[in-house]
């Protein structure tokens, strides 16, 4: 079993430096402003209790996909600010990774002061496949920590890969699972482990490919497989329907055939649907279809109500949900109705039917803050999607098995 952030606090951590990695991968506008700060929400309660405790904290993180090289874009620069706001102390951003500002400023550190390093992902060493590039990375950030330094794995989203700040550096130095990853692992494996009966499992998103092991996986377990959003079409398409120019993965049609043939009586596709004469919700004509109703040239954003009411009666009955993937584009207000229904339905289960739900991560859970739904009525909000499914499917999380 993993040591956690309560034995580190135990141990005792005034004035050492710990190295804490947090999942600071949040979305932004245009303007590059944060729009859904939920993962740095689900960080402070790590932090503060590092920094109550005398540390000295030097956070690492990654965000979006900069591969290898700075690039504005992806600076850390608006988590630094929103983690000043949220902490209520100044929360300086250093100008490299593990470079010569890193090194400064980790070590004019005092007690109860806290750093944060620039996007990990502007080194390409953080996610390359050779272990001696990534332990060369790795004793670079390790070297922040000085001498007393530890390190704690705070950042759930991404312990399904094997990466520098991740892995690597917890092979170097003591290393404790913090809050946040503690619950998630209880959570989930709770889910995973001993679900209660009826047993729902909500899949959306736009690919099969991406969730096709958790079908596999979970399709023995659970009583009941919900199929919305882009991969919907790919299972229609299999049927038989024709899904005009929605979202279609061609090479996985005999796949979704086989799934059908062999878990038929678990999967529930929709029963009608939303049409859009194009993507753009703002230009499109709009209207509700049969499944072979789709006009030609259009193509589906989203479930219909017919099918959102068939999946509130399934939601109504059971007392395990777990749910990941939005039912359609519900970034455009147009197309959300799928979405909002479905989450409303599984928060109905949480407080009607006593049904314990989790929201898993990702798409799933930026969509209840963006539609402005209760938060408090779901029993779990999980930071990681990739992580939240893997775990679910039984895989080994490179970033967990190695605090152990």
């Amino acid at each position: 079993m993993a040591k956690t952030l309560q034995d580190l606090l135990a141990e005792g951590v005034d004035g050492r430096h710990v190295l804490v990695r947090s999942d600071f991968n949040v979305p932004l506008n245009d303007a590059g402003e944060i729009t859904d700060n939920g993962r740095i929400l689900a960080s402070l309660p790590t932090l503060k209790a590092l920094l109550d405790g005398g540390a000295k904290v030097i956070v690492m993180a990654h965000l979006g996909r900069p591969k290898g090289e700075f690039n504005e874009k992806y600076s850390l620069k608006p988590v630094a600010e929103a983690l000043t706001e949220e902490l209520g102390q100044f929360v300086a951003l250093a100008g490299d990774v593990s470079g010569e500002d890193a090194h400064e400023r980790a070590n004019g550190l005092t007690e109860g002061e806290i750093l944060l390093v620039e996007n990990v992902r502007f080194d390409a060493r953080e996610t390359s496949k050779d272990e001696a590039e990534r332990g060369e990375f790795a004793d670079e950030l390790v070297a922040l920590a000085a001498d007393d330094g530890a390190f704690v794995s705070d950042g759930f989203g991404v312990v399904h890969r094997a990466q520098t700040s991740v892995y690597d550096v917890a092979k170097r130095l003591p290393s404790y699972a913090g809050y946040l990853v503690e619950k998630e692992l209880e959570v989930l494996g709770n889910v995973a482990a001993n679900p209660a009966s009826p047993y729902v499992v909500v899949l959306g998103g736009s690919k099969v490919s991406d969730k096709l092991g958790v079908i596999e996986a979970l399709a023995g377990k659970a009583d009941k497989l919900l199929i919305g959003g882009g991969m919907a079409y790919t299972f229609l398409t299999a049927q038989g329907y024709n899904t005009q120019k929605s979202l279609l993965q061609e090479d996985m049609i005999d796949t979704c055939k086989d799934l059908l043939e062999r878990f038929g009586d678990k999967i529930e596709l929709p029963v009608d649907l939303l049409a859009a004469s194009e993507f753009d919700s703002a230009k499109a004509e709009i209207k509700t279809v049969g499944l072979d109703g789709i006009p030609e040239g259009w193509l589906s954003t989203d479930i219909g109500p017919e099918t959102v009411k068939k999946y509130a009666e399934i939601l109504a009955g059971s007392k395990t949900v777990f749910w990941n993937g939005p039912m359609g584009v519900f970034e455009q207000e147009a197309y959300a109705k799928g979405t909002e229904g479905v989450a409303q339905a599984i928060i109905d289960a949480t407080r009607n039917n006593g049904s314990f739900t989790v929201v898993g991560g990702g798409d799933s859970a930026a969509s209840v803050r963006l539609l402005g739904l209760d938060e408090e009525g779901f029993s779990h909000i999980s930071t990681g999607g990739g992580a939240s499914l893997e775990l679910l499917e039984g895989k080994d999380l490179p970033g967990v098995s190695v605090l152990n």
